[in-house]
């Protein structure tokens, strides 16, 4: 939502924001970053009593706020997992302020530690579906960098900074945007395309594979092949290597067709890695659709996984944060529920004698029964002792007080479990954690 009246471009810089100073309902905690046409902040929001992160835009004569208006228009009609959401944007005491998704880090701080392979595999996956949501779109980024990526809770990454992003349409006239490092040089001569982000985030994953940014004239083998040759398959090097041509009709011709491309990959890795023949069942059942079936055999009345993820269609339940086969955030959304209602914030199900949702820490519930009612599904009970109330396996927090459940749940039927959590995982089927994300 944009509101506020028009302002003219004669403003001059606006000065900085203080520590505790307050700006509409958001009280700022700190500076996260600074650069020539914009700030951004930490802040409290004072009404919702959640963190955000705030853009403010430091507007003078040589910057319109037209640009960051086009950046929240562009930005809000890409919905996606893994691409920042806008919460909203209005005119503050004079300020034009952009409210954001706070993240943990940037994947540029990330970058300055060291990656574990399967970690970096998988925010690859990330950073490939949102560019390629982006591009179905009709967008084109052109400012692909690791500063634009926000790392979240859970290894969750996600796509930010619209404000370069150009429509494609028929015909496209463009500058020069976008950060030199990782530029695509039609890009630099003012004709961006859908191929330009594609080498954009080519070398940022050869940066993220390798440790280390390739630099003009590109020539193979280039700097940290080595590094690159011994942590990932040639295919992907091969990936790579398609995406940061310099002549942009021997690259993928979009981020759609890349990341195809890295999913094939990882689909054929996978079958390799399981020992399953490529070729099993019956005409028509794909391998995946076969070991599903086996899945549902095996842990589908325990883990009552009776919806379908909604990007890959895998069997999931209410209760799984992440889909343990492409990693989608709350797969089961939008599904029918086993519950007689369902959460406003998170649209799981609940019971109508719960006071909070178990799965999201969401806001209490207005009361609709004034006893409790019995359910086979209970097989725990909360472990603060003021409480003491009925739990149904895997949910994060108690319905009746609110406590988090610390104690890990396990998986009956196996004894594996996350690494990252502690929760039960079936590790011989799963790609991710179903209640962190985390990469098995």
């Amino acid at each position: 939502m944009i509101a506020g009246p028009r302002r003219t471009e004669d403003w001059s810089e606006t000065p900085l924001l203080r520590a505790r100073q307050k700006i509409g309902k958001y009280r700022i905690l700190g500076r996260l970053a600074s650069g020539p046409l914009a700030d951004v902040y930490s802040a409290y929001d004072t009404i919702h009593r959640t963190r955000m992160a705030l853009k403010i835009p430091r507007l003078s004569r040589l910057v319109s706020h037209e640009a960051f208006l086009h950046e929240v228009q562009v930005a809000v009609k890409l919905r996606h997992p893994n691409i920042l959401s806008i919460v909203n944007a209005s005119y503050i005491d004079d300020r034009f302020v952009i409210a954001m998704e706070l993240g943990e880090r940037s994947l540029a701080e990330r970058l300055e530690r060291r990656i574990a392979t399967a970690r970096a595999l998988d925010l690859a996956g990330q950073a490939l579906a949102a560019l390629a949501f982006a591009h179905e779109h009709k967008v084109i980024h052109c400012d692909i960098k690791p500063d634009n990526f926000i790392l979240f809770p859970g290894n969750r990454l996600k796509l930010a900074d619209f404000g370069f992003a150009k429509i494609s349409l028929h015909t496209l006239k463009a500058s020069g945007s976008g950060t030199i490092d990782y530029i695509a040089p039609e890009q630099a001569m003012g004709r961006p395309k859908f191929q330009s982000d594609v080498f954009s985030l080519g070398l940022v994953l050869y940066r993220l594979f390798s440790g280390k940014l390739p630099e003009w004239p590109y020539e193979w083998p280039l700097a940290g092949y080595d590094r690159l040759a011994a942590r990932v398959r040639p295919e992907l090097i091969g990936i790579l290597k398609k995406a940061i041509q310099l002549d942009p009709a021997k690259r993928y011709a979009s981020a759609i067709d890349m990341q195809a491309a890295f999913e094939r990959l990882q689909s054929h890795a996978r079958k390799q890695k399981s020992g399953a023949p490529s070729h099993a069942g019956k005409p028509g059942q794909s391998w995946r659709q076969l070991q599903w079936r086996q899945f549902q055999r095996e842990f589908g009345k325990i883990l009552n996984t009776r919806q379908q993820c909604r990007h890959c269609e895998g069997p999931v339940a209410e209760s799984m944060q992440s889909c343990p086969w492409c990693g989608f955030d709350n797969p089961a959304r939008g599904s029918e529920s086993a519950f007689a209602s369902s959460c406003p914030r998170c649209e799981r199900g609940v019971k109508n004698d719960w006071n909070y949702c178990p799965w999201c820490y969401g806001p209490g519930f207005e009361e609709e029964a004034v006893r409790r009612y019995p359910d086979r599904r209970y097989t725990e009970k909360c472990p603060n002792k003021r409480c003491g109330g009925p739990l149904i396996p895997f949910m994060r927090y108690c319905p009746w007080c609110r406590s988090k459940i610390k104690k890990p749940w396990k998986l009956l039927g196996t004894r594996d479990s996350c690494r990252a959590c502690g929760w039960g995982v079936a590790r011989s089927y799963w790609n991710y954690c179903a209640w962190c994300r985390e990469p098995l």
